[in-house]
């Protein structure tokens, strides 16, 4: 049995440490009362004290992805943070701000605000609206997004292009020109954290969903193309791209059919709005000088946009 070395230093001999029998079979047992001592520290405290003190905005906060992700940025670091946390519906925010505080106390302080992302103005009108004290933003996590019908061309709805497009690509760039001012005043170039969720539709586009691959690949180039332009600070842009997760995403791509959002995942057992959560913070919780630009998650029965196994039920 090899110890550590500051173990090895409490002990002069193995005979301290254990028991033996003096039986022909003799074994040696391990001393209940040693305890090895805590001698490194663990990653959950490394990321926590990174995150101390920061102020997290987090659109699309109200289900899914984005109410899984306060939740794991409050949990890892429960101690000295601020969520600012945005979706059209203020009362469901409120309900998770509440519901935060009361699992990890009064540590992280919790700011829900209504925004709709897909409206210019509200975003232009954000930050300056917020009180002084959750000014100072250092993680923007992008994670508004939606889709809308399965309509394949020419038969996409108008309404369905304008507001997948105005959420998923205009909400999103305007709610990253709004903070990176913020950003950019800090030394040495500025610095800061831009998280965007994308998509694999960004990556691989399907039958049925033209418009919605169309806007997550757009991110992408978008989220690419910032990082270069922001080479010289310490503004690190990154993107997670979700393969299937089940949330509200189907439900609402079927325009609120449940029994139809259900028949997505059956067979399958997809990936759930914590497994995406938790990468969010590992990302936003690594040394500065570390980017993880590029992330693609997939459950293990998923190897593509349209490459899925599904058990037989």
């Amino acid at each position: 049995m090899l110890l550590p070395a500051a173990a090895r230093l409490r002990y002069k001999s193995f005979s301290q440490l254990f028991k033996t029998s003096t039986k022909s079979n003799a074994r040696f047992i391990l001393a209940p009362l040693f305890t090895p001592p805590s001698i490194t520290r663990t990653m959950s405290s490394a990321v926590a004290k990174r995150l101390e003190g920061k102020t997290v905005v987090i659109t699309g906060a109200s289900s899914g992805i984005g109410r899984s992700t306060a939740f794991e940025f409050a949990r890892t670091a429960p101690k000295n943070l601020k969520l600012v946390l945005t979706a059209r519906r203020i009362d469901t925010l409120k309900q998770i701000a509440a519901d935060i505080v009361a699992e990890v106390g009064e540590g992280v302080k919790v700011l829900p605000v209504q925004l709709d992302v897909s409206n210019p103005e509200e975003v232009k009108t954000f930050v300056g609206k917020l009180p002084e004290e959750f000014r100072d933003i250092n993680v923007l996590v992008n994670n508004a997004g939606l889709v809308k019908g399965l309509a394949r061309a020419p038969e996409i709805a108008e309404e369905d292009i304008n507001i997948m497009f105005n959420t998923n690509v205009t909400g999103l760039i305007n709610m990253t020109q709004a903070i990176l001012p913020i950003f950019k005043k800090r030394p040495e170039g500025g610095a800061g954290d831009i998280i965007n969720v994308g998509s694999i539709a960004g990556r691989e586009p399907y039958p049925g969903g033209s418009i919605y691959c169309a806007t997550k690949a757009a991110v992408r180039s978008f989220t690419d193309a910032l990082r270069k332009e922001l080479i010289a600070t310490r503004i690190r842009v990154m993107e997670i791209d979700p393969g299937q997760v089940e949330t509200e995403f189907s439900v609402v791509r079927f325009y609120g059919d449940k029994a139809k959002a259900d028949a997505v995942y059956a067979g399958c057992e997809p990936l759930t709005p914590d497994d995406i959560a938790e990468v969010v913070v590992f990302v936003a919780g690594r040394r500065e000088n570390v980017v993880i630009a590029d992330t693609l998650i997939f459950p293990s029965h998923q190897a593509g946009a349209g490459i899925l196994h599904k058990k037989s039920t």
